[in-house]
C-alpha cells in the first residue's frame, strides 16, 4: 500500500441530484439547474449531456429544444443544496479518519493506514451516502490529492465499468490511467494552460507527470511543478481538515432586472453588505476596508456602459453590519450616476484579520464591546428564525431587484411551511 492514501468523494451532478430527491418521477428525465437569474446551465444530468447540453450554455438559447426533448429545468435552490451537502459530509465524516470538505459537493479523505480493501471501502462510502441521503457519488483513491481527483474523474467517466470507485494506488494502474487521460482533465490545468502545454508536446497527464520539474517551474509556476510531482505519486498537498480563514469576503449578485434609480440599488448593496458581514463574523474576523462597485450590462451594444468601484475606510477594524453597511452605502452614493441601466453590484470586505489580532496603532480606536453583543444577538435571531429576519432597515421584504428564479423548487428541508405532507390511508 502507498505511504499516503487519499480519497476524493464527489457527488454526481449534485444540484440535479438534489432536485431528483424530491422528484422521483424525473429519475430518467434530462435535468439542468440554472445559475442566478436563470442565466446559464451550471449542472446537468447524464441524460441532459446526451442531448448535447453544455455547461455554461445560456438558458434562452437552449430552452426550446431542451423542453421539446422532455427536459426539465430548475432555478438554483442554494438553501436546499447547502442542507443536503451538510448531510452528505456528515455521513462521510463518520466513515473516514479525517475529512477535508473541499466544496459543496466534494471532499477529500485521508485513508492512510486503513487495513481494509480500499475499493471495498470506497463502495461502502458510496452505499452509505446513497442510503442516508439519496445522493449518488464517485470515489477516487490514490497516493496524492491530484491523483485522487484524476481517479475520481475515471470513476465517473467509466462508471459502469468501475462501479463508481477507482483505486490507483498501484503504480501500474496509475500509469495506465495517466496515459489514457488528456492533460486538460488534470486538477488545475485550464484551457490556456492546456494550449501552452500542447505547444511543448504535453497532451496527456502521463506526459505532464514525466516532464522536467525545473522546466515546469521556470516556464510556468511552482504550482504546476507540484502538480507534476503529485502525478508521479509524491504528495505535495496535505489534507486541510479545518479550512483557513478567507483573506477577502465578497457578496455580489446580478439584479433580477435592470435598475435605473439609486434607491433600489442602495437596498441591494445594503443587503449584500449585511450578508458579507455575517460571513465575516462566522469566521471570527474583522475587516478594515470595504470596496463597493456597480456596473451595467456589458454585452448589449445599445446600452451605455458604466463600471466603477470605490474603496471605503472604516473607523476601526470591525464586523459590525451597521458600520460596514454605512460605509458601502456612502461609497455607492458617490459612485452612482443617473442615465444608466445597472445590472450588478458587489460588496468586498478587505484587509481581514482575526478578532483581537490587529496591532497597527496602539492608540487607534477599537470596536466597542457592546457592538459585539448586538451582532451576536442579531446572528442568533437570524439563525433561529431564518436569514433576513433582522436586516438593515433600508432592505424591503420583497425587493424588486431580487434574483429571478422562476423555476425554483421548494425548500423541502429548510422551511417548515414547505415540508412534504404525507397522507396515510
Amino acid at each position: 500500500m502507498a505511504e499516503h492514501v487519499f480519497a476524493l468523494i464527489d457527488c454526481n451532478s449534485f444540484y440535479c441530484s438534489c432536485e431528483r430527491l424530491f422528484r422521483p418521477d424525473l429519475i430518467r428525465t434530462p435535468i439542468v439547474v440554472l445559475s442566478n437569474n436563470d442565466g446559464c446551465v451550471i449542472s446537468r444530468t447524464p441524460e441532459a449531456k446526451a442531448l448535447g447540453i453544455k455547461m455554461g450554455e445560456p438558458w434562452f438559447q437552449i430552452r426550446r429544444r431542451f423542453e421539446a426533448a422532455g427536459g426539465v429545468a430548475f432555478s438554483s435552490n442554494y438553501a436546499l443544496y447547502g442542507d443536503i451537502s451538510e448531510r452528505v459530509m456528515t455521513v462521510i465524516e463518520g466513515l473516514v479518519p479525517q475529512l477535508e470538505v473541499y466544496s459543496i459537493d466534494e471532499a477529500f479523505a485521508d485513508l492512510t493506514g486503513i487495513q481494509t480493501d480500499l475499493v471495498r471501502m470506497g463502495r461502502e462510502i458510496r452505499a452509505q451516502v446513497l442510503a442516508a441521503t439519496g445522493i449518488p457519488t464517485g470515489v477516487g483513491i490514490a497516493p496524492t490529492k491530484t491523483l485522487a481527483k484524476l481517479a475520481n474523474f475515471a470513476a465517473k467517466r467509466w462508471q459502469k465499468q468501475t462501479g463508481g470507485v477507482v483505486d490507483i494506488t498501484d503504480p501500474q494502474r496509475r500509469d495506465k490511467l495517466l496515459k489514457a487521460v488528456a492533460v486538460n482533465e488534470v486538477w488545475g490545468v485550464g484551457r490556456r494552460l492546456t494550449e501552452r502545454l500542447g505547444e511543448m508536446g504535453i497532451r496527456t497527464a502521463w506526459q505532464l507527470a514525466e516532464a522536467d520539474a525545473w522546466t515546469l517551474r521556470k516556464k510556468f509556476s511552482v504550482v504546476l511543478e507540484k502538480t507534476a510531482r503529485e502525478l508521479r505519486g509524491t504528495p505535495c498537498l496535505e489534507l486541510d481538515s479545518v479550512a483557513p480563514p478567507k483573506q477577502e469576503i465578497c457578496c455580489s449578485r446580478m439584479f433580477g432586472q435592470r435598475l435605473h434609480d439609486l434607491a433600489p440599488i442602495r437596498e441591494a448593496v445594503a443587503s449584500y453588505a449585511a450578508r458579507a458581514s455575517e460571513k465575516l463574523r462566522a469566521q471570527g474576523s474583522v475587516c478594515k476596508r470595504v470596496r463597493v462597485s456597480i456596473r451595467t450590462g456589458m454585452f448589449n451594444p445599445d446600452e451605455p456602459k458604466f463600471a466603477k468601484g470605490m474603496l471605503c475606510e472604516l473607523p476601526y477594524p470591525t464586523d459590525d453590519t451597521r458600520l460596514i453597511t454605512q460605509a458601502a452605502l456612502t461609497g455607492l452614493d458617490e459612485l452612482y450616476r443617473p442615465g444608466f441601466a445597472f445590472s450588478k453590484a458587489e460588496v468586498l470586505l478587505m484587509e481581514l484579520c482575526g478578532r483581537g489580532e490587529f496591532t497597527d496603532d496602539l492608540f487607534a480606536p477599537i470596536q466597542p464591546a457592546h457592538s459585539q453583543r448586538v451582532m451576536a444577538v442579531l446572528d442568533s435571531i437570524n439563525a433561529k428564525w431564518g436569514r433576513g429576519t433582522l436586516r438593515p432597515g433600508v432592505v424591503p421584504a420583497t425587493p424588486v431587484w431580487s434574483m429571478r428564479r422562476d423555476l425554483m423548487s421548494q425548500s423541502f428541508t429548510t422551511r417548515v411551511d414547505q415540508l412534504w405532507k404525507v397522507s396515510a390511508r
